[in-house]
């Protein structure tokens, strides 16, 4: 198994340079192929690679979801080096998340007989899915689960829930005059976004663990002309279906400050909320499973952070998330995966989908 990371983490595979993730797809295809004996559908969208495996037509089916792209540029491996040292595995991509497709390989190949699997392997999650989206939804219809192979929480927690998330862009267009001779004849911009942005900053709920924050903002052309247009990014994390459309109402509801403004606002919801009721069935068979084999008691975790599995959970799956690797640092200089825990990891994944399958890989 760490042979096979370090081969995947060698492949690097950042999510905008399409070329690389082709040439990536083709190592996880060809790995793929030599553990599971059959050969993936290549399924190009948008020019993103994208990987398939249907094992069998069995009447109970299981997703098993990862994604073979990375945050990490070109080059990565330079200052990065794939290394192994006092049983930790570093390298970019390691923890987020190639170790957790080695660990479906690996854990799909000891079953043997797996009739109804299908595993997606997609090339475009750490952009949000952009071409992948449709292809994973439709995927994930009428499983009995979807199972994500993204890394764990702290301290190896599976994730029980995941907050939705969307994105906005809010553009203010006023107009533009001299700021020392004749500032009044302005419709400034820039004054309008500021009163958007405290709008916007006021829609979090706090007690509902909803988070609503202005992030990338910029305004003008020159220091001495009142700005004609500005405009502000916004991301939104929400717990449930209800909180994102009423964040999402009040952002298409915005309306002007300053006279002869206008406000614009696009974008919208990005994953609906992978919510605990999503995954608590799947927890409770997960710990049972453990219990059964030997391993320390299992955790879990809400995160903030999105997935493929908000979408798995969005057609009505029931979904698990974070059964990947045990380690720590994704997108930063420390990522890195504790080789230790890949084997009870592996067998808990093989265990729980041979319970899904009814026992029929035994």
């Amino acid at each position: 198994m760490t042979a096979d990371i370090e081969r995947l983490v060698r492949a690097e595979s950042p999510s905008a340079d399409l070329d690389a993730v082709a040439a990536s797809a083709a190592v996880v295809a060809a790995m793929g192929t030599a553990h599971l004996g059959a050969a993936p559908e290549v399924i190009v969208l948008d020019g993103r690679t994208h990987l398939r495996w249907r094992l069998g037509d069995g009447p109970r089916r299981v997703l098993v979801l990862g994604h073979h792209d990375t945050v990490w540029p070109l080059g990565s491996l330079a200052t990065h080096p794939c290394a192994v040292r006092d049983g930790v595995l570093r390298g970019p991509g390691c923890f987020d998340m190639k170790t957790g497709l080695v660990m479906a390989f690996h854990a799909l190949a000891a079953l043997g007989a797996v009739d109804g699997v299908s595993v997606l392997v997609t090339g475009d999650e750490e952009l949000g899915s952009p071409s992948s989206r449709e292809l994973i939804e439709a995927e994930a219809a009428g499983c009995v689960a979807a199972l994500v192979l993204e890394a764990s929480a702290d301290g190896g927690a599976l994730k029980t829930e995941r907050k939705g998330v969307s994105r906005y862009e809010v553009r203010v267009r006023g107009r533009a005059a001299h700021a020392g001779l004749e500032p009044e004849r302005g419709v400034n911009a820039t004054v309008e976004a500021a009163h958007q942005i405290l709008a916007v900053a006021a829609l979090a709920d706090p007690a509902a663990g909803t988070t609503v924050t202005p992030t990338l903002l910029g305004a003008g052309t020159t220091t001495n002309t009142v700005p004609a247009q500005g405009q502000f990014a916004v991301d939104v994390r929400i717990r449930d279906a209800a909180e994102q459309a009423r964040v999402d109402d009040a952002l298409r509801a915005l309306r002007p400050a300053v006279e002869g403004a206008v406000v614009e606002v696009t974008g919208g919801p990005n994953r609906p909320p992978l919510s605990a009721s999503s995954s608590a069935a799947l927890f409770e068979r997960a710990q049972e499973l453990a219990g059964r084999l030997g391993l320390r008691p299992l955790t879990a975790a809400a995160v903030g952070g999105a997935s493929d599995g908000n979408f798995t959970a969005g057609v009505g799956t029931p979904t698990l998330d974070g059964l990947g690797a045990v380690g720590g640092g994704a997108h930063a200089d420390d990522e890195h995966v504790l080789l230790a825990e890949l084997p009870a990891r592996t067998a808990l994944l093989a265990a729980l989908v041979d319970d899904l399958l009814g026992g029929s890989a035994r």
